[in-house]
């Protein structure tokens, strides 16, 4: 009898050792799978991080294959205003425009250019600003008559070309692209009938946002640009009563507030 459950004991410890081997195993295997993603190269996001790498060697690749780096812009255009400004001013066009474009990539660029426009005015009757002038002998004061206006501005511009892949081919072949500036406006007032008169100058700041096209003449060569902006400016003379009528029912305006707009058509050349 003891023979027999010495015997029975035996089998049964030699045949559940593998089970326990096998279950010791399998949870070595469990931590040891632990500490591999705990390591230091075991990094979830490194395929994430290789394709984000790659991608951007393609796009710049892409980009210095078919992408524009440089552009140079002759404009023609017009330039208006709204408001006093543009009940006072008669608009003398062309505009006049230049500027240089670098790209950054597909979709932004920056600019730099100065533009420059030309407007009259005509004060009939005396003004606040010239109440002790006499002309021609007269005893009343002399109204100012014509006077010329010329506005140069320079601008530092930023602009976002909208992807148009999954749009229209028209759209696509026009290039849209939204652009903001910031500007500095010089504008000078000069007396043409009345050379006595000192001209009046100076400056502002602004900033003008648009949206412009560009028409392919000859792909990453010539272009046709087409351009509008609004242009919000703090003219020296906006709050002016300067030319405000001397007396009661006369010619003038009591200050010449207004913004400004521009439409501009350019030549772009590329390299």
């Amino acid at each position: 009898m003891k023979k027999f459950l010495s015997a029975f004991l035996f089998f049964t410890l030699l045949l559940g050792t593998p089970a326990i081997t096998s279950a010791q195993e399998a949870g070595n295997d469990i931590f040891s799978a632990d500490d591999d993603d705990l390591n230091v190269g075991g990094d979830i996001f490194t395929d994430f991080n290789e394709d984000i790498e790659n991608a951007k060697v393609v796009e710049d690749e892409r980009f210095y294959r078919y992408g524009r780096f440089f552009s140079f812009n002759l404009s023609l255009g017009l330039t208006t205003f709204d408001g006093n400004r543009g009940l006072a001013y008669e608009n003398l066009p062309p505009s006049y425009g230049v500027s240089f474009t670098f790209f950054k990539d597909f979709q932004t660029a920056l600019g730099l250019g100065v533009e420059f426009s030309k407007h009259s005015m005509f004060l009939k009757d005396a003004v606040r600003a010239f109440p002790d002038k006499r002309c021609n002998g007269n005893t009343e004061a002399c109204p100012p008559g014509m006077v010329e206006i010329s506005m140069l501005r320079v601008f530092l511009g930023y602009r976002y070309y909208i992807d148009t892949a999954n749009l229209g081919t028209a759209i696509t072949y026009s290039n849209p692209y939204l652009i903001g500036r910031l500007e500095y406006w010089y504008t000078t007032n000069k007396y043409t009938d009345q050379t006595q008169l000192p001209n009046d100058a100076g400056g502002g700041l602004g900033a003008g946002v648009g949206f412009g096209l560009e028409f392919p003449i000859e792909l990453k060569e010539s272009y046709i640009g087409l351009e509008f902006l609004f242009h919000s400016v703090a003219f020296f003379d906006k709050n002016t009563q300067r030319y405000a009528p001397l007396t009661d029912g006369g010619y003038g305006f009591e200050d010449l507030g207004g913004n400004a707009y521009s439409t501009m058509v350019s030549y772009i050349f590329n390299w």
